[in-house]
């Protein structure tokens, strides 16, 4: 079969963790499953490492999570960016900032 690749950056990079990732993939999976979501993209740069999910793969992302560690101290390192580029939900902690995009899983799943 295929050789299992660590996740890790070269020196300087920032990238997602293993819980980090197992959360943001969890809400991703429920919103493929849901048909909302069909492709996704990580990047993982210098200063921050972003999570983009794409209802369609030629579009742009309807989402990105962004984890910016230079803001810990301020504003919290993850932020929820909208389709647009405007910022949905910062903060400390990552469910917090997965928050809207499961109560819109649930008004899709209720309506």
């Amino acid at each position: 079969m295929g050789v299992v690749v660590p996740i890790t950056g070269a020196a300087g990079q920032t990238v997602f963790d293993r819980g980090e990732l197992n959360a943001i993939l969890g809400v991703y999976g429920r919103m493929v499953a849901a048909g909302l979501w069909r492709d996704y993209a990580v990047e993982h740069g210098r200063d921050a490492a972003t999570f983009s999910a794409f209802r369609r793969a030629a579009e742009r992302p309807e989402v990105q999570v962004v984890k910016a560690p230079a803001l810990r101290a301020r504003q919290g390192m993850y932020a929820l960016i909208g389709e647009a580029g405007a910022v949905l939900k910062r903060g400390h902690d990552l469910r917090t900032v997965l928050a809207p995009i499961e109560r819109k899983l649930m008004r899709v799943v209720d309506g």
